[in-house]
């Protein structure tokens, strides 16, 4: 239900419950898991398995053992890091790359009859809510506007 007093938590969900219902109702062959860290390798590249559980809110062995399907599959690999020799980047490749393509189009896929059903002043209110979403997003992570950091990361 949403509570239009809070936008930022109406928006938050509503992205969140369509993404999950995408998920649910698409058919691809990639545990939901797996195409997360493709997802996440995606978005901030390359990274240490470390800085990649931070980012998933996840455990350090259980995005190692993420890590370790991935790169089973051929999604992922692991690169020296040049600016510490004991630790490793992980990385998507092209393969992966595809891979969330794929998961991406099936989502997509089971939308787009909700989609078709739309007018065209809907598509273009979505469309207008979409740019807003992308600028949203922009400025979120902007250091200006990004949360200040925990204890722990002071």
């Amino acid at each position: 239900m949403s509570n239009h007093d809070d936008p930022g938590n109406d928006v938050l969900r509503a992205a969140a419950r369509l993404t999950r219902w995408a998920s649910r109702y698409a058919s691809f062959d990639i545990p939901v898991a797996q195409a997360r860290l493709l997802s996440l390798l995606d978005e901030w590249g390359p990274c240490r398995v470390s800085e990649l559980a931070e980012i998933d809110h996840s455990s350090q062995p259980t995005t190692t053992a993420g890590v370790h399907r991935l790169e089973a599959q051929g999604w992922a690999r692991r690169d020296p890091d040049r600016s510490d020799a004991r630790a490793t980047l992980v990385s998507i490749t092209p393969a992966g790359h595809e891979a969330l393509a794929e998961v991406r189009r099936a989502r997509a896929a089971v939308l787009a009859p909700a989609l078709g059903a739309l007018e065209e002043s809907e598509l273009a209110r979505l469309r207008d809510a979409v740019v807003v979403l992308e600028d949203l997003l922009a400025r979120a992570a902007t250091p200006h506007h990004s949360p200040a950091p925990t204890r722990e990361e002071a």
